[in-house]
């Protein structure tokens, strides 16, 4: 007897800026390495502890106002990271 095939299910994540959950591709991913290094994960698959944002500037805003981002990573992010996150959106919006 042949086995149903079973739809996939799809990861959900939820964004640290507005709080709303998303399919995980649709989210980028920075991710503290277990070496500590921060760094944005477009792949999903590097190893770490990973916060997600969803691809809106105002929710990215949010996110380093209230600094949700280095509360799930436990460790302070670099300037750096959050510029690349800020030209990411700017290059997809």
């Amino acid at each position: 007897m042949p086995q149903e095939m079973k739809p996939k299910k799809t990861p959900i994540r939820r964004c640290v800026g507005c709080m709303q959950a998303f399919e995980k591709k649709t989210l980028i991913r920075v991710v503290r390495s277990p070496e500590g290094e921060v760094s944005l994960d477009f792949t999903g698959k590097k190893s770490g502890r990973g916060a997600y944002v969803c691809r809106s500037a105002a929710c990215l805003k949010k996110a380093i106002k209230s600094k949700r981002i280095e509360k799930n990573l436990g460790c302070a992010i670099p300037d750096e990271v959050y510029e690349r996150l800020e030209g990411e959106l700017l290059t997809n919006e």
